[in-house]
């Protein structure tokens, strides 16, 4: 039976959503005003806070299996926790039109959470901070930017609406997963190969370049194939191999 205080995560789940999204909704308002910017009725800072508060709410359920509770918001969560408000931000320029004074947001946002991507693991390991939480929230974000940092460049024109499917793969590729789990069928661990990590990178970075205004599109248009045939091919790899259909120990290393 819990105590009479409860289980102490419970307000963290509940609170820490809401808390969060009133107060980036405010600083997102009150560093961009955008009232003469916005590209439908939906002010870009709601955008931004509606974002962050799903993000903070898929955090908190994870708190209970984080011990000691100083790891919850610890060096390297925080700075995880940062890299998701950043990548809220930039979803909210999904508002907002390519012509804005404020079209340089996007890329510096995007650009320091992935720069903080790096951070973080190291602070972790570096402090011995390193928790199933982390781990969740480190993939977590980076599924989000890689959703909302594409979909900003196909709507200011920067990259072709196909190279959305990027944003896409992994949702295949976990929802594989499931459904062979659902059905009893086995499913084996992906290959230990640092391929996936370094296309990854290389994905942040092109986007990141891609959402910077003085980047000539026809540039970011040539490159994005070859970019995104690569990773999606990572990605066939990989459920290949969970699903047994190719020898993981042909990948490992």
């Amino acid at each position: 039976m819990a105590g009479r205080h409860g289980d102490p995560s419970l307000g963290l789940r509940v609170g820490l959503p809401v808390v969060g999204a009133l107060a980036l909704t405010a600083v997102v308002g009150a560093l961009f005003p955008a009232d003469a910017m916005t590209r439908w009725t939906v002010h870009p800072a709601v955008v931004a806070g509606v974002c962050w508060a799903g993000q903070l709410w898929y955090a908190g359920r994870g708190l209970e299996t984080v011990r000691p509770w100083r790891y919850v918001f610890g060096a390297a969560n925080t700075l995880t926790l940062l890299r998701g408000g950043l990548y809220a931000v930039v979803a909210g320029f999904l508002v907002v039109p390519a012509t804005t004074d404020l079209a340089w947001v996007p890329a510096v946002c995007y650009g320091t959470g992935v720069a903080l991507d790096k951070l973080d693991g190291t602070v972790a390991r570096t402090i011995g901070e390193q928790t199933p939480l982390g781990t969740r929230l480190d993939m977590a974000f980076d599924t989000f930017g890689f959703v909302v940092a594409p979909l900003v460049a196909v709507l200011w024109g920067r990259l072709p609406v196909w190279y959305l499917s990027i944003a896409a793969a992994r949702y295949v590729y976990l929802g594989g997963i499931r459904w062979r789990r659902l059905r009893g069928r086995p499913v084996g661990e992906r290959p230990d190969s640092d391929l996936s990590k370094y296309l990854a990178g290389i994905q942040m970075v092109f986007l990141t370049v891609a959402l910077v205004p003085v980047v000539p599109s026809d540039i970011l248009f040539a490159v994005a194939p070859a970019l995104l045939v690569l990773s999606l091919a990572v990605f066939a790899r990989d459920f290949l191999v969970v699903s047994g259909r190719l020898p993981r120990e042909w990948f490992d290393g």
